[in-house]
């Protein structure tokens, strides 16, 4: 879903493509535009979801403490949380790497033209 999302954004920002590409900024330029947009995505969707586990965490561990008199089945290990951060890193912005290079390669006269 990243690489589609990230796909339309290239789409829908042809004309600035166009743009950044007249003034000078060279075809890295703009794939490093799209790729730090990934990884933007990427962090804060990892961090959602670190945050929402945690709060979940709670009324969780009370219902089964109620239940069973079992403490803090449902934890989440700080190390975890770090690698559950990372793997969301690198599956978007592996995701975004192929839309990057579609907007990088457009050129800046058909860009400018383009609704």
């Amino acid at each position: 879903m990243i690489g589609i999302i990230t796909y339309i954004s290239v789409l829908e920002r042809t004309k600035e493509i166009g743009i950044l590409r007249a003034m000078g900024a060279s075809k890295r330029d703009i794939s490093r535009v799209f790729n730090a947009e990934t990884f933007i995505i990427g962090l804060t969707s990892g961090i959602m979801g670190i945050v929402i586990t945690l709060i979940l965490n709670i009324p969780i561990n009370t219902v089964v403490y109620s239940k069973t008199h079992i403490a803090n089945i449902a934890r989440l290990p700080w190390q975890g949380g770090l690698i559950l951060i990372l793997i969301s890193l690198g599956l978007t912005v592996l995701a975004g790497l192929i839309p990057a290079r579609i907007a990088s390669k457009k050129d800046p006269v058909e860009a400018l033209r383009s609704e």
